[in-house]
């Protein structure tokens, strides 16, 4: 989840949490959302934040490169069957590959796999809206980005609940493992830049199919990973022992979450604004730490609620602030 352009959000399912302009109007937009079209926007936060208690136990069989790997693999084929490859370099789908599915899931399946707990990493991995804040006005063609008052405030915001991570530990969380998942945030964020610049030359790109076909980019980096980390002898393992409940979970990464997920996520963004869409993102961790308290039995400490109510307020500033400020600019 991403910052992008707001020429670009309402193609790209992930830019919930993304520098979109909330207030952009389009003629066939819809003002409302629907009962039925919340519900399903819910059953889409719901799924990636329960995400990551499906990796913590996929972990438990798989080697996280192995099973990064496996994900990307199965997102690629066969959807690439039936979605036609985005008309934009082949060195952006490249790039994106490797950032997205080596840096961000690659990391991240490693931290979660003994080094991080998921509810947390499901909140820490949320600080890719300010890297990718950072990015976007360090490197953005033609006009160069600024950051604006209320982003400082959203960032110090969440920087303040970073910090309080970072001094508590619980045995579940090191700092290796907070390291690595602000690392696969950073890379997420770079891969959202990647594909801004790829929205911006093709304006009526398919971003379902612009992940799918840059899932194939994805799977070399993570197999070398694998050999690197986890030795064949651990791969031909893991393959042979794994039970229907994993390739179950390898399954859901890639159809539940990529193809599902983001299908659903555009189409919904393709009929309403940015701004009424967009907060909906604001549950993903709060699903993710509730299933792996509920599920993992994560324990919530009073710390652990203070810093993901301060990162989680960040956020709400970052995505809510140019609605409320339309709102006001209006009256």
């Amino acid at each position: 989840m991403s910052i992008i352009g707001a020429s670009a959000v309402s193609r790209w399912p992930c830019a919930a949490v993304r520098d979109c302009d909330l207030n952009t109007a389009h003629p066939a937009i819809l003002p409302h959302l629907k009962p039925r079209h919340f519900l399903l926007a819910l059953v889409v936060v719901a799924i990636w934040g329960t995400n990551f208690v499906v990796i913590k136990e996929a972990l438990a069989t798989l080697p996280p490169f192995l099973f990064a790997a496996l994900r990307f693999s199965i997102a690629f084929l066969p959807a690439a069957f039936f979605l036609k490859r985005p008309a934009v370099p082949v060195s952006h789908l490249a790039i994106y590959g490797v950032l997205i599915g080596a840096g961000q899931f690659g990391v991240l399946y490693f931290a979660m796999n003994g080094f991080i707990s998921p509810g947390l990493a499901s909140l820490v991995v949320q600080m890719q809206v300010f890297f990718t804040i950072g990015l976007a006005m360090l490197v953005s063609t033609g006009t160069r980005e600024r950051v604006k008052l209320f982003q400082w405030l959203a960032a110090a915001l969440a920087v303040a609940g970073l910090l309080i991570i970072i001094v508590h530990n619980d045995g579940h969380t090191t700092p290796a493992g907070l390291a690595m998942v602000l690392f696969a945030a950073l890379c997420w964020a770079s891969g959202n830049i990647v594909g801004r610049e790829s929205a911006a030359q093709l304006p009526n790109i398919n971003m379902l199919a612009y992940v799918v076909w840059s899932s194939v980019f994805a799977v070399p980096p993570l197999l070398v990973l694998s050999l690197i980390f986890e030795g064949i002898p651990t791969m031909t393992t893991a393959l042979g022992s794994m039970q229907l409940s994993t390739w179950g979970a390898v399954a859901w990464q890639s159809v539940g979450n990529t193809l599902f997920g983001y299908a659903v996520w555009a189409w919904l963004l393709a009929r309403y604004p940015a701004s009424t869409i967009a907060p909906l993102a604001l549950l993903v961790p709060v699903f993710g730490m509730s299933a792996s308290a509920l599920y993992l039995s994560e324990p919530l400490p009073a710390w652990k609620l203070m810093a993901a109510s301060l990162i989680m307020a960040g956020l709400a500033v970052n995505i809510l602030w140019p609605k409320w400020m339309g709102k006001n600019a209006k009256q």
